[in-house]
């Protein structure tokens, strides 16, 4: 009993500390609301101002002192106390938990911003400016992140092309970085483009695929064709230079709290149900955990499109042979499997180059920590330049008058500072964990030992009218598969015929799909369906 007390103990302490945490910034963010809220009236302006100035009011900081502290501090110091929260719940809860058309254009042009926002600092002067600065300053260290990171060149280590003009790339995966199914990432290719980024939901697993990290990407744009093309070619490249960002999201897996999940996509909208899959076969295999009834209704336009369907489990290393898993799949332009769909899958392998580095973190396993560190160093850092500047510089001129020292050069003077410090602070964790990564990777870089280039995949694939994939890999996960053609799925159907107190729907594919789904579930007749949608709009 004495060492189960024990045990307890340490999970007990980091509740109350995150208990403690949330206390206190709830706190802070209701002070912060009264602030806004007195700020109309005489006496925050006859009384609480003028005490605050009176004894913020320096040498150091000038009159913008006060409103470091009134409108800046407390949202950066709620973000830090967050950044802990969140490392503190990963180790409470553990993992249990067509593009649009000018997307380019409507990308870049929002770079405007940055014109914008200076020319706003300027006009109105960084003083006031501090009352917008703590999302701003926020956002900032993240876009600054997100360019250190997609720097580096990935490790791409295959390519699978598959029969339906899709390719799989398969990336090198460093041990501390872990992400949540049905999470996404940038990918970029300098061959094809060194400006476009795209995002791309991972379809591997973080618990399920320990050393690697995939992404299907369906030939639908011209980008994406450009990649097919050149990873299909009769002579494919041996090395291919990928950038990444990411992974991002999501924040919640929630819809794994239902007895029965029904996930139903529409061509490409398949991919982030691979990771779904591939966590629930982790869960059942691994975990003494209550098995899950998973329907997958798949449509897709043509039947050489089913070879997305191989995607799931492809290369998994776990017992399929219990899990639930029933998948209905429809061609709906083609009424009978053509020969010309017959095709065998084909495999890349990439020649390893001494500036790859495999995908990891920004910020490494702690990401959270380091992320509040990065915020508190940089923003001390900051106001450490701005006082000794101000004391030394500023102040012997001016005498906190405004009068011969302008807005303007005040305003570019923090700018540049403010700059200076996320780039000093980022730069220096990004650094720090790039190296610690590569010290975990020395030991397992060359333990892979791929196949000779070029050679086929799991084989030939056939489908057989109704009934079950007889070429796939992990042919028991599939022996429940019925394929359908040159028909629609009929959803109110299928929905009637599930049974479960909660059933879990989640929908990836087109609006109008979408559409249709949640009407079903929203109607008076379905008082148990649970409506999802995962929208692949950025």
């Amino acid at each position: 009993m004495d060492s189960v007390e024990r045990r307890e103990t340490p999970d007990e302490g980091i509740k109350a500390i995150r208990l403690g945490i949330r206390l206190l910034i709830m706190v802070i963010f209701l002070g912060y609301i009264m602030i806004w809220v007195m700020m109309p009236t005489n006496t925050f302006w006859q009384h609480w101002l003028p005490d605050i100035q009176d004894k913020v009011n320096s040498t150091y900081f000038g009159r913008q002192g006060t409103n470091f502290l009134i409108y800046t501090f407390p949202i950066l110091f709620v973000a830090v106390l967050g950044c802990i929260y969140l490392h503190l719940g990963e180790k409470d809860v553990g993992r249990s938990n067509g593009r649009r058309k000018f997307f380019e254009l409507f990308f870049y042009t929002h770079y405007l911003y940055i014109i914008f926002i200076v020319f706003f600092i300027f006009h109105v002067g960084f003083s006031y400016f501090c009352i917008t600065l703590p999302g701003f300053y926020l956002f900032l260290i993240d876009r600054y992140l997100r360019f250190l990171q997609s720097q580096q060149m990935a490790r791409l280590v295959s390519a699978r092309i598959l029969p339906c003009e899709a390719v799989e790339l398969n990336f090198s995966k460093s041990p501390g970085l872990s992400y949540n199914p049905t999470s996404s990432m940038f990918i970029n290719v300098p061959g094809i483009s060194k400006l476009q980024w795209h995002p791309f939901t991972i379809t591997s697993n973080n618990n399920t695929d320990q050393d690697r990290l995939s992404v299907v990407i369906k030939s639908t744009g011209s980008w994406s064709r450009l990649l097919y093309q050149q990873l299909s070619q009769p002579i494919p490249p041996d090395h291919l230079e990928v950038s990444v960002e990411g992974p991002y999201g999501p924040a919640s897996t929630h819809f794994f709290r239902h007895d029965t999940l029904v996930l139903i996509s529409g061509g490409s909208g398949i991919t982030p149900f691979c990771s779904i899959i591939r966590e629930l076969l982790f869960s059942t295999s691994t975990r003494s955990c209550r098995t899950k009834q998973v329907l997958l209704i798949a449509a897709f336009k043509k039947s050489v499109d089913l070879a997305m369907l191989d995607v799931l489990v492809s290369d998994a290393n776990y017992n399929i042979t219990q899990f639930p898993l029933r998948i209905e799949a429809y061609v709906t332009r083609e009424k009978e499997l053509t020969s010309d769909d017959q095709k065998l899958f084909q495999t890349i392998w990439f020649k390893p180059s001494a500036t790859d580095a495999p995908v990891s973190a920004i910020l490494g396993s702690n990401s959270w920590l380091w992320l509040g560190a990065i915020i508190s160093s940089s923003f001390l850092t900051f106001l450490l330049l701005i006082g000794i500047v101000t004391r030394y510089y500023i102040y012997p001129i001016d005498h906190n008058t405004n009068m011969r020292f302008s807005y303007a050069e005040n305003s570019a003077l923090n700018m540049l500072f403010g700059c200076v410090s996320v780039a000093l602070a980022a730069t220096t964790a990004f650094i720090w964990n790039q190296k610690q990564n590569a010290k975990e990777m020395i030991q397992i870089q060359n333990m892979d030992v791929p196949t000779p280039k070029g050679s086929p995949g799991p084989g030939s694939w056939l489908y057989n009218g109704e009934r079950e994939l007889e070429s796939f890999p992990h042919e028991s996960l599939f022996q429940n598969t019925k394929v359908h053609y040159g028909e629609r799925p009929n959803f109110k159907k299928l929905l009637q015929e599930c049974e479960g107190s909660s059933i879990g729907i989640l929908v990836s594919g087109p609006k109008k799909m979408g559409q249709e789904v949640a009407a079903i579930c929203s109607s008076s007749e379905a008082d148990n369906l649970h409506f999802e949608s995962i929208s692949f709009s950025w």
